[in-house]
Order: structure tokens, then sequence, then C-alpha cells
């Protein structure tokens, strides 16, 4: 199966698109560009017109989506068309319709066409347009929409100095961009230096992240980011307490550190206090937190250094929750992921290389 579509991940809840050649067994509840969703829905943001939290998938009432993205409690498509649509919570505005209003139904953002990427953080929202210009709307008091002022927007205002973007990202209060160059740029909170800058000044307008000229992806965990370099190492920087940024130190870091032994990495994400990445052989790798089980490795320990999720060789996509990681993987069948106890204790695998 060709996947076209990639999984992505809300704070409170799970979102989907679906692939273009679901398995027959999905075909009847997953189509080609039909957003599903399941999970916490108090504030309507699994978009299936209810309040009521499910434990099973349903569908969005958005057709056509290309993309999806997940805030903590608001999500996000961007459609075919070039429009993008929003709901769930909107306290801050970070539905972008010009209200205040939550709606358990997507509703589409004003004043915006030509998206083709979008990212969520803890209250406010993001957008690449195909132009290369980034727009954000909502929550704005650290400076997260980028616009030189820290008033809070229900409608999308343009990171300033942004033109030639090709990808973005969010965390919790912070925005990335990833420029046609390979520059990273950072904008928001920066209390423990996750904008790359080597400083800890919170800033209203991107700042260029020093010693990264060659990123090709970026992703923000809570309070640090994380990129891609062209050489297939990953770069991390920010806050690094439970070990998220994978150097082999708990210190937190305002310019980039080099994630230890990570290489042909293809894709990263940053959950609440740990971080994930896929190697172009498929093996996915994670560190970090992992009190709950988030690194997926067996063990509830913590991790400064990678260690290899455990059952996954041929993953396409993956994504980070706060607390927890979810996979696309293009030939595992059913049952053939190993159980928790089916591996000796202390097998987990540390080191890629």
């Amino acid at each position: 199966m060709r996947l076209t579509r990639t999984i992505l991940v809300l704070l409170s809840a799970g979102l989907v698109v679906g692939a273009s050649e679901p398995p027959a067994s999905a075909r009847s509840a997953t189509t080609a560009g039909q957003a599903v969703a399941w999970g916490w829905n108090f504030y309507g943001q699994l978009g299936d017109g209810k309040n009521v939290d499910t434990n099973v998938p349903v569908r969005v009432t958005l057709t056509i989506a290309a993309a999806v993205a997940g805030g903590y409690y608001h999500s996000l498509a961007a459609r075919s068309d070039g429009t993008v649509g929003a709901w769930g919570d909107n306290f801050f505005g970070e539905l972008g319709n010009g209200t205040n209003r939550a709606s358990n139904v997507p509703v589409r953002v004003r004043r915006l066409n030509g998206a083709v990427a979008v990212a969520a953080g803890l209250s406010y929202s993001l957008a690449l347009r195909a132009s290369g210009s980034v727009w954000a709307w909502g929550s704005n008091w650290t400076g997260q929409l980028g616009d030189g002022t820290n008033l809070d927007s229900n409608l999308p205002v343009r990171v300033s100095g942004l033109t030639d973007a090709v990808a973005v990202a969010a965390g919790d209060s912070h925005g990335l961009a990833v420029g046609s160059d390979g520059t990273v740029w950072a904008w928001g909170s920066n209390v423990y230096g996750q904008l790359g800058d080597g400083t800890n000044l919170e800033s209203n307008v991107p700042v260029r992240v020093v010693g990264l000229p060659d990123a090709v992806g970026a992703a923000g965990g809570s309070r640090n980011s994380l990129a891609i370099r062209s050489d297939g190492t990953v770069s991390a920087w920010g806050d690094n307490t439970d070990g998220q940024l994978g150097d082999g130190t708990n210190t937190s870091s305002n310019v980039p550190v080099q994630v230890r032994g990570l290489t042909d990495a293809v894709a990263v994400a940053g959950g609440g206090s740990y971080s994930v990445a896929i190697r172009s052989d498929g093996n996915v790798w994670a560190w970090g937190a992992n009190g709950v089980g988030q690194l997926g490795d067996g063990t509830n320990t913590d991790s400064n250094v990678p260690v290899r999720v455990r059952g996954l060789t041929d993953a396409v996509a993956v994504a980070a929750g706060e607390s927890h990681g979810l996979a696309v993987s293009t030939g595992a069948e059913p049952g053939s992921i190993p159980r928790p106890d089916s591996d000796p204790p202390g097998s987990a695998v540390q080191g890629p290389g």
C-alpha cells in the first residue's frame, strides 16, 4: 500500500487523514481525504458536530483534507483547495474565523487561501502558503504569532519577514519555519532556549536559529525544538530536563546540539518532554521522558540518548502527543507488533548507528 497522507496527533485527541489506498478492511470508515478523530471532545475538537468523547474514530464533518494538525484543544485541516478548516476551542481565536466562539464542526479560517501546510500549538495556529509566507492566529502572549506584537488575533496575521518558508512547526508557545535555503527561524517563548538563537529572550518576530544552514525539516516539542539536517543527523535545542534533546545530558541548551548517534533520519516529532525520529530503514527511535512508556522501548526509564521503539521496522510517518507516540507502518500485520512481555527484560536497544 502506498500512503499519500500522514498521521498527526492532537494533545487531547487523535486525528488522522485517510490514506488514498486504505486496506479493504478500513475502506468503510476511511476514504481519500477524509479526516477522522477520536478521544476527548469537551471543546468539540473531534469536529463531528457533538461534544461527546469517543474511544473509536469518528468522521470529522470535513471533506478532502490534505493535511491535519492538532493543538491542545483545537484542530486544523488544510483542504486540497488551499483553504483551512478549524474546530474546537476558540477562547484565544485559534480557529481564525473572526470570533472567539468554540465550534464542534469545522469553520473556515478567514482571509487565508493557498495553504499547503498547517501546524498547531497550545492555543494558536500556523499556516504555510504556497507563496512561502507564514500566517498565524490565536494566542500571542509570548509573541507566538510572530507579527511583532503580543496581541491575540482571531484572524490570520502574517508572520514577519518570512517569504520563502517550505515547512512550519509549532511548540506549545513557539513557532518554527524552515526556509528554502535550509535556515531555521523561530519565534515566541524562549524561557528554555527553544528559539535556538543563543539567548533566552522571547521574540515576537522570527529569529534565526544559529548553526543550522542545511535543515530539511523541523518539529516543535512542548518546550524544545528539533531539526533534520541534509546529512540525516538531527539537532535539538531548548528544554532538556528529561533528556529530550538526546545529546547524552540533561542540560538545556539555547543553541542546537546534535542528537547522539542518530543518522539517516527522515522525520522527527516532538512531544511533551520526549522526541521521536524515523530512520530511512523504517526503524523508530525515541528519547526523553518515559514515565508512561512514551519511548516505546519496553521500559519506563527516561533516556537522554535515542532508544529503539520496539517492533517498528517499516514506519513511514510518526507523531508525538503529550505523552504518547504514533507511527504509520506500511507492512505490519495485526498481532505482529510484540507484546510488552514478548522480549526478555532489559532488551531495549540503545545507540542507533
